[in-house]
């Protein structure tokens, strides 16, 4: 059975797409830790970051590299890396925009507008 985030990949999903190229694909967090929480996703649905293979271990860590320094140009501060890896079967990386609010477990509450305008600001092309 397909992921959520392979449903997201798909377009079955609605998200707030930030990226995507043809082994990547990156999002908005729905329940984000800080405004700008983005999540970095292989195409390929794989458990664990480390099960994936050489290329998309590398496409997705120069996806969150990419995705990171226009965060931090956009927004203002530092990018902290997270990779989990226990709340959905299908690998990923957090990024998270750090500020000294930033509390792990944390979620804030934005409205749709505000996940929209920061999916606009933070979005890149491939």
């Amino acid at each position: 059975m397909a992921t959520v985030f392979t449903k997201i990949i798909k377009g079955e999903i609605p998200c707030y797409k930030i990226y995507e190229d043809e082994r990547t694909f990156a999002f908005l967090d729905i329940a984000p830790e800080t405004p700008g929480h983005t999540l970095v996703v292989p195409k390929t649905e794989v458990d664990k970051i480390y099960e994936l293979s050489d290329e998309d271990y590398q496409a997705v860590w120069a996806t969150a590299r990419k995705l990171a320094a226009n965060m931090e140009k956009v927004l203002g501060s530092r990018t902290l890396f997270k990779v989990i890896g226990t709340d959905v079967p299908h690998a990923h990386i957090h990024l998270l925009p750090y500020d000294e609010t930033w509390e792990h477990g944390r979620t804030v509450k934005l409205s749709d507008a505000e996940m929209a305008d920061l999916a606009e600001r933070l979005k890149v092309t491939a």
